[in-house]
């Protein structure tokens, strides 16, 4: 549904506004809010994604979410939905998000991420929407020292996508500064990977894969030949990187989590916010790890090969998860079976994704 086609909704405190909502965690948590009673509405340009999402969110929830095609550049068009739906929070994923496309093009990425996000800020300021939770990420961290990697961890961002995430940070750390009713929780998450145990939705990048799973997955359904696994020369227990994967769904319910966090009602003006929080298993995997872990329960071998490491990857990188514990509540569920059987039942399901 959108535009016209919607009418203006009955007040309600549980009206969430998703913006990259049609994305792939931003999908799984559509799932999570309203399989929790919540009602998303989503704001998507599709630039990174497909309407058909709409649908297959519908056959798991039973209903098909509320959506609008829109750029977040377009302030009118967000206004307008602002005016149309009582939005008491709001999720933000939408954004570019891979590495090596911002250094080829780190103009594009910080008009779309930042000028996009103050766009979102400002209509939400008019409107008087004053609760956020901003997809932030365990790139900021860059290279650090001290493994695991807790939220106290000098950022240290090496490339235009991570600038750009953490250059919003800022942005939200200024804003609630000059007003403290901004209630903002920024989520630092590490490797998501999965997909919903349904086989409905899942990931479905564009050309190719920048993550390891999708790219095991489309060798192991036959769309690429190999593998290529960069480095096993690593101070690891198999020579090959190790990372901290999350599956979707537990993500997903990361961020309800931080949701019932800012929607309750605060006794204190001088609350302790922004909150910033990594959203991570706290264990680490490494990529041989993960390969055999997926060939085990898909029952597909997995052809690779090894090449030289890419410049700026390092060793191991992981997350210090006490925090989410101590103030979310929330730890992650599922395995890395659980992981690579619920990515391999998505990509088997559906070999050309959407």
């Amino acid at each position: 549904m959108t535009g016209s086609n919607i009418k203006r909704q009955r007040h309600s405190e549980s009206t969430i506004l998703v913006t990259g909502g049609t994305g792939y965690i931003g999908s799984h948590t559509v799932v999570a809010l309203m399989q929790e009673g919540y009602c998303p509405v989503i704001v998507d340009n599709l630039s990174n994604s497909k309407i058909s999402v709409l649908k297959r969110i519908g056959g798991i929830t039973g209903r098909e979410p509320t959506f609008y095609k829109a750029d977040l550049l377009n302030t009118k068009a967000l206004n307008k939905i602002f005016q149309r739906h009582r939005i008491s929070s709001v999720i933000h994923f939408a954004g570019l998000k891979a590495v090596g496309e911002s250094v080829l093009h780190p103009l594009q990425y910080y008009r779309n991420n930042i000028e996009g996000s103050l766009s979102l800020f400002s209509v939400m300021s008019e409107n008087d929407v004053k609760k956020i939770i901003f997809s932030s990420s365990a790139s900021i961290y860059g290279q650090a020292a001290v493994i695991p990697i807790a939220e106290n961890c000098p950022p240290a961002p090496t490339n235009p996508y991570a600038r750009s995430k953490f250059i919003i940070e800022q942005i939200l750390n200024d804003i609630h500064r000059a007003d403290p009713q901004w209630e903002v929780v920024i989520l630092r998450y590490f490797n998501p990977v999965g997909a919903h145990q349904s086989g409905l939705i899942g990931e479905d990048p564009q050309g190719i894969p920048n993550n390891l799973m999708p790219y095991i997955s489309q060798v192991a359904v036959g769309r690429r030949k190999k593998l290529q696994i960069f480095g096993n020369d690593y101070p690891t227990s198999d020579g090959t990187g190790v990372r901290d994967y999350i599956h979707v769904m537990d993500l997903a319910e990361g961020h309800v989590a931080a949701l019932r966090k800012i929607e309750k009602k605060q006794s204190s003006r001088k609350k302790k916010m922004p909150l910033m929080i990594n959203l991570g298993t706290g264990r680490g995997c490494t990529v041989m790890e993960m390969v055999q872990a997926f060939e085990k329960v898909s029952g597909k071998k997995i052809p690779y090969s090894v090449t030289k490491r890419r410049a700026g990857d390092i060793a191991a990188c992981y997350a210090d998860v006490t925090y989410a514990k101590k103030i979310l509540k929330w730890k992650t569920k599922r395995s890395i079976e659980d992981m690579c059987c619920d990515a391999w039942r998505w990509q088997s399901e559906n070999p050309q994704g959407y």
